[in-house]
């Protein structure tokens, strides 16, 4: 067996280059952070370092979890393996929930109770300028990818219709983790100034509530993927017109979508056929249909048309809202 291109390495760092670039730069923040709240005795410093660690343990499982969606579909999942993508995105909601924040807050609340003076503040300052340096790249290559995938659309209408969990969760993770940053900064620098380090834990508490607040946006973009979201309602518009085009086609019932993958859509469509066509006919014209639509829709990895009366269709179709 021939060894894969090397092109073809580059070309997933490429595609992934959001991941990879939040990954690269959390792990040397990290290190930064950990080593800084070793000497001064931060407790925001600490706090930022187990963010920055458990924000690289999520892109870590995103990478995985964009590897285990590519798995070719068997006979026990039909469909594919598109979305357990969308359940990593859900573990990871719950690390920055669980771990993130619940540390953070636990930190911070410890040092408020047991205060103990900070030491060697410039420490920090310098390591918190480097983490905002790296981390604003971060978030520059996030904002500029996801920006791209926009089409002129607002940015929290984008985020609620994006099915790509990778994108907008690092694109979060890296707005928490400036914000963040701005706490730490903010805490060590009141602490000093006023001479009280109970502030210090005042801002770990802050960077907790930060994370668990993105933890709650996060799983709830998650969870509506897990459950099942439809295709885009242009998509869903341009596929309802081209049956509609059909002068075998007297009316088109419903046309319900649901994303398998970020890249991947299941289409039912539910049509009412001329009466006059034979059997024979029909299938044709399903067949001739089902081409038509995946040339012009790629994303369309699966397609079921149903011949039927628009009036049993109604009937089957109650209480559920039909494209």
């Amino acid at each position: 067996m021939s060894a894969p291109p090397a092109s073809s390495g580059a070309t997933h760092i490429k595609a992934n280059i959001v991941l990879y670039g939040a990954l690269a730069a959390n792990l040397g923040i990290a290190v930064a952070k950990f080593v800084a709240a070793s000497i001064s005795g931060s407790s925001s410093m600490l706090t930022e370092g187990v963010h920055s660690l458990v924000d690289s343990g999520n892109q870590v499982l995103l990478l995985y979890g964009q590897h285990r969606a590519k798995t070719p579909a068997d006979a026990a999942h039909p469909f594919g393996y598109g979305r357990e993508l969308y359940f990593w995105a859900f573990v990871v909601a719950i690390l920055i929930f669980a771990v993130g924040a619940g540390v953070s807050i636990y930190e911070g609340w410890a040092h408020i109770q047991a205060p103990e003076p900070l030491h060697d503040p410039a420490i920090n300052y310098i390591v918190l300028a480097i983490a905002f340096a790296l981390e604003g790249g971060s978030w520059t290559i996030a904002v500029k990818e996801f920006n791209g995938k926009r089409r002129g659309v607002g940015w929290w209408r984008a985020i609620r219709r994006s099915k790509d969990p990778a994108a907008f969760t690092v694109l979060f993770e890296d707005s928490a983790a400036l914000l963040g940053l701005g706490v730490a900064a903010a805490g060590v620098w009141a602490s000093h100034a006023y001479g009280d380090p109970r502030i210090d834990g005042v801002a770990s508490i802050g960077i907790g509530l930060i994370l668990a607040l993105v933890a709650v946006l996060l799983a709830r973009e998650a969870k509506g993927l897990l459950i099942g979201e439809s295709a885009d309602p242009a998509l869903i518009a341009q596929i309802r017109s081209m049956i509609e085009g059909r002068v075998e086609i007297t009316a088109v019932n419903h046309v319900r979508t649901i994303h398998t993958a970020p890249d991947a859509v299941f289409v039912a469509i539910s049509a009412d056929f001329d009466d006059r066509l034979l059997v024979g006919e029909a299938e044709a014209l399903i067949e001739d249909m089902e081409a038509a639509l995946k040339a012009e829709f790629p994303q369309l990895t699966s397609i079921y048309i149903r011949p039927e009366k628009a009036r049993d269709a109604v009937q089957g179709g109650k209480g559920l809202k039909g494209a």
